[in-house]
């Protein structure tokens, strides 16, 4: 009681007005008045690159390359003044897609009696139409390409060849049309069984090789860049990773040290940046979809079956289950007069 001795200490007004004066208040956040301190930064502000606004693998607001450059025109097909864009384009279109049958697919709608739904979700997207929609994609990246970037040594299919075969003179003249890009993923991804997201990953990671690396892909180097972007998506996304020599038994002719090389050469150019945002995860999945709509890619529809409507319902409940508890575990911590309905009174009429 009396001891003077204590461990708190009572400051006077006057220590806490000199100790009020280190700090200054400017737009509504405390700071030092040292300058070394003033100057120091948060480490989420040092570690994030101002480039990354510009770069579509990162920032989910940038629009991505494939569908920039998928509605890019070729100056060679504008004719009489832009009168004919319209129907050449079109022609464009039917070639881009040309492994799609000729009859074409009919359109779905329902009915009293049928109901058809997109089995295919930002969750759980559908393997077929999603690896085309990346061929697609890839397709544009090398039709569009930038001539003027470089080309690196280690995606060189001449200095590096997937197969025995000698590669022709012209390998890097020809663009790849689309079914053979589609081909090729698909060989991949039906080996290694890997998963729709996983072909969507690939994509976010060829961008990011592209802006990062500043190279472009085209008919000499396409096949090795994918391989490597599917080689570094399985490993990041799937829990059961596929090993460089299970790619092995899948390509024949390539080495587990030219695997090895090609991933080890992969990441370096990434700078180990192999972090996929949620946000721009969703993003490419939709503006997939937008490019599939674009260009006649349909998306399988099925009836909505008995079983299928009973599951629906069962989680429709559930999610509204859980909402009503949301909605009152809030009303309890803080009630509102905005979230109250006023009681009607019974009007008296004289």
């Amino acid at each position: 009681m009396g001891n003077h001795g204590s461990c708190c200490r009572c400051t006077s007004k006057a220590d806490r007005t000199n100790r009020e004066n280190d700090y200054k208040v400017a737009d509504g956040e405390l700071s030092l008045k040292d300058e070394n301190s003033a100057n120091l930064q948060h480490i989420s502000d040092r570690e994030r690159n101002e480039d990354d606004d510009q770069d579509p693998s990162l920032h989910p607001t940038t629009s991505t390359m494939f569908l920039t450059r998928s509605q890019t025109i070729d100056s060679s097909r504008i004719r009489d003044g832009g009168h004919h864009i319209v129907n050449i384009d079109k022609k464009h279109r039917h070639q881009a897609i040309n492994h799609v049958s000729s009859t074409g697919s009919l359109q779905k709608y329902s009915s009293c009696s049928t109901i058809f739904i997109d089995d295919s979700t930002v969750s759980q997207p559908n393997l077929k139409s999603t690896i085309k929609c990346v061929a697609l994609a890839i397709y544009f990246h090398i039709k569009n390409r930038e001539s003027e970037l470089r080309l690196l040594d280690i995606f060189d299919e001449r200095l590096h060849p997937l197969t025995r075969d000698s590669v022709t003179d012209d390998y890097d003249r020809h663009d790849p049309e689309h079914k053979h890009i589609y081909k090729f993923l698909r060989t991949l991804f039906n080996a290694a069984q890997l998963t729709a997201e996983c072909a969507i990953v690939t994509l976010v990671y060829l961008e990011r090789l592209l802006t990062y690396a500043e190279i472009d892909i085209c008919p000499a180097n396409w096949k090795r860049i994918v391989l490597g972007a599917v080689l570094l998506a399985s490993k990041v996304w799937d829990d059961q990773a596929v090993w460089n020599v299970d790619y092995c038994q899948i390509l024949k002719d390539i080495t587990v040290e030219d695997m090895n090389e090609l991933e080890r050469k992969f990441l370096e150019m990434l700078q180990f940046n192999i972090n996929v945002p949620s946000s721009v995860y969703a993003k490419y999945y939709f503006d997939l979809r937008s490019l599939a709509d674009a260009h006649d890619l349909t998306f399988p529809s099925e009836p909505l079956s008995k079983e299928r409507a009973q599951k629906l319902e069962a989680m429709s409940r559930i999610s509204e289950d859980k909402f009503k508890d949301i909605v009152k575990a809030t009303l309890k911590r803080s009630a509102s007069l905005d979230g109250i309905v006023p009681r009607r009174s019974a009007a008296i009429l004289s």
